[in-house]
């Protein structure tokens, strides 16, 4: 066989493997509970904290921008224009609690910044870390805890990452520009530095081709959001979690719903979540999607972010 006619065959290859799993891991079989949301009556004592002043975008509404992109975060349901996943969840917990619409935003990753500060929308909910950073210019309300996960093959020899050490010799999958990519190359300038073996990092944009390189055993490890691959592990069953650790390691880390600066309404927000906490909504929404081991026992307005690089 060519060159050319080999690569043909395995970028097709890859495009199967893509579509097939993709489809596995989106189109899954929702239950009834996971199709609709949770709804809940208001609460006074945190629409009282909504400023007098505060002029929402739409009044009567919370409008919140949020990535569609991924479950158990955000996708659409089969009807192509419903949100679903854990985030449009929390934002209706959210809205409902201060007696307001839910109007829900679809946004880029990269766009909700701008957004936010020029007023588009009155709050983001998109599985946004909590950053020193990121302070200066947005307040937040902390409602979950940022974890990363190790996981495997699910006939993998591997049966736990629980140190830095533990990656030393294997071949490690990692987004390019993110914490974990920041992580992941501490630990392996930690480990030269015991004269520990040296570890591979390889980078995939692509989803079929890193789930590929698992199965395969080109790559023995891939470190990312533990809320995404716990979700995909569940559901399509091909991977397993070996380890987890704070998204800012060594540092905790918070995911919140992050507001304008100055704007007002983020101690309202935080007494919503506070709320849902306390009479267990909030963790039946973490449940259904297999997050609660992401969940907080209170959330704070402004916790300490993760330090400026």
């Amino acid at each position: 066989m060519s060159k050319s006619k080999w690569l043909s065959a395995i970028s097709g290859g890859l495009l199967t493997a893509f579509f097939s799993l993709g489809a596995h891991a989106q189109e899954v079989d929702l239950s009834p509970e996971q199709k609709g949301r949770i709804r809940v009556e208001k609460v006074e004592a945190a629409a009282k904290l909504i400023p007098a002043d505060y002029k929402f975008v739409t009044p009567g509404k919370l409008t919140v921008a949020t990535n569609p992109n991924r479950l158990p975060l955000g996708d659409y349901a089969s009807d192509a224009k419903t949100p679903i996943g854990s985030e449009p969840d929390v934002a209706q917990l959210v809205a409902d609690s201060l007696g307001l619409e839910l109007q829900l935003v679809p946004v880029a990753w990269a766009d909700w910044p701008l957004g936010l500060a020029s007023g588009k929308y009155d709050a983001v909910i998109s599985n946004v870390t909590v950053t020193e950073a990121r302070k200066e210019k947005f307040d937040f309300s902390s409602y979950r805890n940022d974890l990363l996960g190790l996981y495997v093959a699910s006939n993998s020899k591997i049966g736990s990452i629980t140190k830095p050490e533990d990656i030393a010799g294997l071949k490690v999958i990692v987004s390019a520009a993110t914490n974990q990519e920041q992580i992941l190359l501490k630990w392996i300038e930690q480990n030269k530095a015991k004269g520990l073996a040296p570890t591979d990092v390889q980078y995939y944009d692509d989803q079929a081709v890193l789930d590929l390189a698992l199965q395969s055993g080109r790559a023995d490890v891939y470190l990312g959001p533990n809320a995404t691959s716990a979700y995909q592990a569940a559901k399509v069953k091909k991977t397993k979690l070996v380890g987890t650790f704070s998204g800012g390691w060594p540092e905790a880390a918070e995911i919140a719903v992050a507001t304008k600066k100055g704007s007002g309404i983020a101690d309202a927000l935080t007494a919503a979540v506070n709320a849902q906490i306390k009479n267990g909504n909030y963790t039946k929404v973490l449940a259904r999607w297999n997050l609660a081991s992401e969940a907080i026992t209170e959330a704070r307005t402004n916790p300490p972010g993760l330090p400026k690089s």
